[in-house]
C-alpha cells in the first residue's frame, strides 16, 4: 500500500512542527507540504497530488479562499477526492455539524490533538468518518434535523430579526425599525438561537456569514 500524501495547514509554526512530527510517525502517511494560510494551502493542492488535508479551522482569511467553512467548502467543490481533517478550538454545535455536513472526515479539538490524531488517521485509512470526542456528545448529532431544516423552523419574525442582526444592526436598532420593544426583539432573537442550538452571537455570526445565510 502506498503512503498517503498529506498537506498540513496552521498559522502557528509550533503547531505545524508538532503536527508534522505526529503524522510522520505513522508510516502510512507522507507530509508533502505545509501552509500557514489558505492561499498557500490551495496552491499546494494545485501543484501536488494530495490525499489528505489536515487544517486549522481558523487561519488568516486574507485570501479569496477564506478559512473555516468557506475554505472547507472550496476544497470539497474543487478537490472532492481529498479527505479533510479539521483542527479547531470551536465547540459550537452549529458549526461542527455544518462541517460534518460538508463532508469532512473528522474534527479534532486542538486540546485533544495528541490523543486523537492516531485514531483520526486510522479513520482516514479505513475511509470512515472519525467520531471525535466533541461529536460524541454533540446534541445536534443525535437530532435528525439538518441545519437547513433547523433554519426552516424559524418563524418569519425570527428569520427577519436574525437577518437584520447579521447585517450589523443592534437589537435597539432592529426594535426601532420594526416599531417593537427591545425586550420583544431580544426574546425573539434568543428563541431563534435556541432553535439553531447556538449559544453566542459570535458563533451565530461565524456560521451565517461563512455559509451565506441571509446573503
Amino acid at each position: 500500500m502506498r503512503k498517503l500524501n498529506v498537506v498540513i495547514a496552521d498559522d502557528h509554526p509550533i503547531v505545524l512542527l508538532g503536527l508534522h512530527e505526529l503524522i510522520e510517525r505513522d508510516g502510512r502517511f507522507n507530509v508533502v507540504g505545509e501552509a500557514a494560510g489558505s492561499a498557500e494551502l490551495i496552491l499546494l493542492l494545485k501543484q501536488t497530488v494530495v490525499d489528505l488535508v489536515v487544517t486549522d479551522f481558523s487561519m488568516p482569511a486574507d485570501s479569496p479562499y477564506g478559512d473555516g467553512l468557506k475554505l472547507v467548502g472550496y476544497i470539497k467543490r474543487h478537490y472532492p477526492a481529498v479527505r479533510i481533517l479539521i483542527l479547531t478550538m470551536v465547540s459550537s454545535p452549529l458549526i461542527l455539524t455544518h462541517l460534518r455536513e460538508l463532508g469532512v472526515t473528522g474534527i479534532i479539538q486542538k486540546r485533544h490533538l495528541h490523543n486523537e490524531i492516531e485514531i483520526a488517521l486510522n479513520a482516514v485509512i479505513n475511509a470512515i468518518e472519525y467520531p471525535s470526542s466533541e461529536s460524541m456528545t454533540d446534541p445536534l448529532t443525535n437530532n435528525l434535523l439538518t441545519l437547513d431544516e433547523r433554519f426552516a423552523t424559524l418563524s418569519p419574525k425570527e428569520h427577519e430579526i436574525l437577518r437584520l442582526f447579521i447585517s450589523g444592526q443592534r437589537i435597539s436598532d432592529i426594535a426601532r425599525g420594526l416599531n417593537r420593544s427591545t425586550k420583544t426583539i431580544s426574546a425573539q432573537k434568543i428563541s431563534a438561537m435556541r432553535k439553531l442550538n447556538v449559544t453566542s452571537d459570535q458563533d451565530l455570526l461565524t456560521y451565517c456569514l461563512a455559509s451565506n445565510y441571509f446573503k
